[in-house]
């Protein structure tokens, strides 16, 4: 065997392997994830049993944690079967789970046994009933279940799956007020869908948030900074520039210059999104908002929409990014039905949650 063919067969093994990995190691997960689920409904299930619920469920929840811990080592804490108990009572209402997902549910269920030594069994109703569709591990349902508001939670949840997010990108995107961001300019059904299917993109609007957080920068440090700078650490921290923006954007270029009558001009940031199919053109500018900043904006769109949009392609999307801005000048400045070019601020530190909630009403 020559040594291309041998190394061939290397990498074709290597991934076989390395996908096998990956499918035992979120098998494991969601086994974990469905055994603390039926750990907590039995928890709360005897606890409804028992004559005095508090003190009883103290006790036995003490108990239960010496007992477990002595037979299978770490994990079973007080704190911890009360995250199952808690998991549990979130996760058990108003849901329901797809067939090749309920078959799961009861194979882990079968593995449990009642006080009487039978094994339990669930029928197909009640399997809907306790099962919830649950998709992510352990560590991002322990974040979750802080959420007090359910519509919030279940926005999160979702988009965790959806875009694969780790418990660090889950965090950051619940720091930096994601869901509230996405909210401010919808109404009362849109903001429902939200919780009902996440961010759903099919206009350009749907794309923009007002502000961008862009604390993963570090310019916070930074008493002064030029357009330069904040391109240059964007492009140096895409991937989480890329998490900020969203669903389905796909980077292009940088400083993409466009000529014409001799006379050139650069765009920032150029990326295309799958999603509209359609260049999504970004400016960055330091300080306030200028109306010769819009308007160059338009300038920049109309030449991709002429030059570089082909068939099939949806119009190009400018998105200028600024320090501050006039909401009375961005409206009057762009024509009424404008669906291209929006202004948004960013921000280059997570501000206090009294501070958010003060920015976002003034964006209101």
């Amino acid at each position: 065997m020559d040594n291309l063919q041998s190394q061939k067969l290397f990498q074709n093994i290597s991934a076989l392997l390395e996908n096998a990995r990956k499918r035992v190691a979120i098998a494991v997960d969601q086994a974990m994830v469905l055994t603390y689920f039926e750990i907590g409904r039995m928890i709360v299930e005897d606890e409804q049993n028992g004559e005095n619920r508090a003190e009883y469920g103290k006790a036995l929840l003490k108990g239960l944690s010496l007992k477990l811990t002595e037979k299978f080592g770490k994990g079973f804490s007080e704190t911890n079967l009360k995250q199952m108990r808690h998991f549990y009572m979130s996760y058990s209402i108003g849901q329901t789970v797809s067939d090749e997902f309920k078959k799961i549910s009861q194979t882990v269920s079968a593995e449990f046994e009642t006080p009487h030594n039978q094994q339990f069994e669930i029928s197909e109703t009640d399997s809907r009933k306790l099962f919830p569709k649950l998709n992510l591990p352990w560590s991002h349902y322990l974040k979750l279940m802080r959420i007090k508001d359910l519509n919030e939670r279940r926005f999160y949840e979702i988009e965790s799956f959806k875009n694969n997010w780790s418990l660090r990108e889950l965090q950051r995107q619940y720091d930096s007020a994601l869901y509230t961001r996405l909210s401010l300019s919808k109404n009362k059904d849109e903001i429902q869908k939200l919780s009902e299917k996440a961010q759903i993109i099919e206009k350009p609007k749907d794309l923009i948030k007002d502000p961008y957080v862009l604390e993963f920068l570090g310019l916070s440090e930074k008493p002064n900074y030029s357009e330069s700078d904040l391109e240059s650490e964007l492009i140096d921290k895409l991937e989480h520039f890329l998490l900020e923006l969203g669903t389905g954007f796909t980077f292009v270029a940088r400083q993409n210059r466009i000529t014409f009558d001799d006379r050139h001009f650069k765009i920032d940031l150029v990326f295309y999104n799958r999603i509209l199919k359609c260049f999504v053109l970004i400016d960055l500018k330091i300080g306030e908002l200028k109306h010769q900043d819009i308007g160059q904006m338009q300038m920049y769109v109309n030449y991709f929409d002429r030059e570089k949009r082909i068939d099939g392609e949806n119009k190009t999307i400018g998105i200028i990014l600024c320090q501050d801005k006039s909401e009375a000048l961005v409206e009057y400045t762009l024509p009424e039905n404008n669906d291209q070019i929006f202004a948004s601020k960013y921000l280059t530190v997570l501000p206090s949650k009294e501070d958010f909630i003060k920015i976002l009403e003034e964006n209101q």
